[in-house]
């Protein structure tokens, strides 16, 4: 019977490859802004790595790590700091700016000309559970690799390993967070990720496994980084929404458009009630008027038929009469040919039967503007507020703020930036010099709906999509067909970004007072 659960366990090892996951496009972004610290000493003219760690961005020059990572550069003054960036570049030498040993945080300025994406912290209060993520640089990793001393200053990609919390609980006189996510030497001073690549402590040490114990390890939480920050300058990114995954999003939107779609089946199935109700008393109510007019100009020319007999006969009287009285009879006669005219004009223009379809028409257009219709105004010119929708949005290390801006129909913002008209939607495609980010803006002006997507690329597809957009100028506003053709000009771009944006910024708009 030992054997079975032994043979399960050895199983579900093999298993895990399988079963894994590729690692999520938000710790990979997080581990942009990941680097390897190491202590540098001299041999002669040849550096030699005396120690290293990890450590991540807080600022685009500021990077943080343990204290202890950096203890042995604090005692010898002969010995630097080395930064090595994890998405290429050259290697750059950091200054300390503040070292805390009492939390084990430290604090290090960048003194070449790399620059890093900042990694977010989370905010609110330390999870005392769920799935977090290490990234780092174990040294066992690096001999496993058989890496010779000198490889170690070169740029590699950081390790990701995945664990779970186990709860936040005070240690060595600071706040930490323990947790499964495997950590060894080197991968002191680095981040511990939630599932949307926020920080929400720094790693710091094991738990001893003498005798097989299941391994735990420590990171100190936000609640001592946050402080240590502030205190030395830096004030970080701090995201403190709920963390969803994009799937969890795109299904929740999914829902969403079926309500739509369902209530507006039902407004439309309830406004042809409507109109079909409408429709039923116009024809009632033009028919019975149509009927009773016919009626009534048939009656008036029968009478006044009646009364042009009446005059007919007093003038045959007057025609016989001798003496004749030509006036009176010239009178009479003419007054008869009068009302036998007036009654055949009655006759001939009582209305007809196709004079009910009028009417129903008629009928039917009023009203057709009202806006119980359901009618949609037309998209046009606008200065809009656009406020962000939070449970349509998904936001990890964005800046959120309220968006004012002019919108024509012709796809101008605020008289100067351009937006392509392509696949029946309006977007326009940004790829900043001074951020490792893609962003692409659309707008819907009928639903007035603003839509921020924004991936967050290695240094490498940066720079692949940066020389696309290189390849083409933006037309300015009002020049001929200026939204087609940057319509199709941004595909280049567009088909280079990942199936899925890291981050979705979803905004309703209003006219502005």
């Amino acid at each position: 019977m030992g054997r079975i659960p032994t043979f399960l366990a050895a199983l579900l090892v093999l298993l895990v490859p399988v079963l894994a996951q590729a690692e999520p496009a938000d710790i990979d972004a997080a581990a942009r802004g990941v680097v390897r610290v190491i202590i540098i000493g001299e041999d002669g003219e040849e550096l030699v790595p005396i120690s290293h760690g990890t450590g991540f961005a807080v600022a685009s020059d500021q990077v943080v790590t343990n204290a202890h990572v950096l203890r042995d550069a604090l005692r010898d003054d002969a010995l630097r700091i080395g930064i090595i960036p994890s998405g290429g570049g050259e290697a750059v030498y950091g200054q300390p700016i503040a070292v805390s040993p009492r939390n084990d945080l430290a604090l290090i300025r960048i003194t070449g000309a790399l620059r890093l994406p900042p990694l977010v912290l989370a905010g609110g209060v330390p999870p005392d559970s769920g799935e977090v993520t290490s990234v780092g640089y174990p040294m066992n990793v690096d001999r496993a690799q058989g890496l010779d001393l000198s490889d170690i200053f070169r740029s590699q990609p950081p390790v990701k390993s995945r664990g779970y919390v186990s709860g936040a609980r005070p240690s060595r006189q600071f706040d930490t967070i323990l947790h499964t996510a495997p950590i060894a030497r080197g991968n002191s001073g680095g981040p511990l990720l939630d599932p949307c690549g926020r920080v929400v402590g720094v790693n710091s040490f094991g738990a001893d496994n003498d005798g097989g114990d299941a391994e735990f390890f420590f990171a100190v939480s936000n609640r001592e980084l946050l402080p240590f920050l502030r205190a030395n300058g830096v004030e970080p990114r701090v995201n403190g929404s709920t963390c969803r995954s994009m799937a969890d999003l795109d299904e929740a939107e999914r829902e969403r458009l079926q309500r739509e779609q369902m209530a507006a089946r039902a407004d439309m199935a309830q406004r042809s009630e409507v109109q079909r109700t409408k429709r039923e008393r116009a024809l009632l109510e033009a028919e019975q008027g149509v009927i009773v007019e016919r009626e009534d100009r048939v009656f008036l020319a029968f009478v006044l038929l009646l009364v042009a007999f009446g005059l007919g006969q007093w003038a045959l009287t007057l025609w016989r009469a001798e003496p004749r009285d030509e006036k009176r009879l010239r009178l009479v006669g003419g007054a008869t040919l009068v009302v036998v005219l007036v009654a055949l004009a009655a006759y001939l223009t009582r209305p007809g039967l196709d004079e009910i379809d009028r009417r129903v028409a008629a009928a039917m257009a009023d009203g057709a503007g009202d806006p119980a219709s359901g009618d949609t105004p037309a998209s046009g010119a606008a200065a809009l507020l656009c406020t962000l929708v939070p449970e349509r949005s998904r936001v990890t290390s964005a800046k959120v703020e309220d968006i004012e801006f002019d919108w024509t129909a012709d796809g101008c913002v605020n008289t100067r930036t351009q937006y392509g008209f392509a696949g029946g939607s309006w977007s326009r495609v940004f790829v900043p010099n001074s951020e490792d980010a893609v962003s692409v803006n659309s707008f819907d002006p009928d639903r007035r709906i603003f839509r921020t997507e924004r991936y967050l690329l290695p240094r490498g597809a940066m720079s692949e999509a940066r020389e696309a957009r290189g390849k083409y100028s933006a037309p300015e506003c009002g020049s001929d067909q200026a939204a087609a053709q940057l319509g199709e000009l941004q595909s280049e771009v567009l088909a280079q970004l990942p199936r899925e944006a890291n981050e979705r910024l979803v905004y309703e708009c209003n006219a502005r007072n």
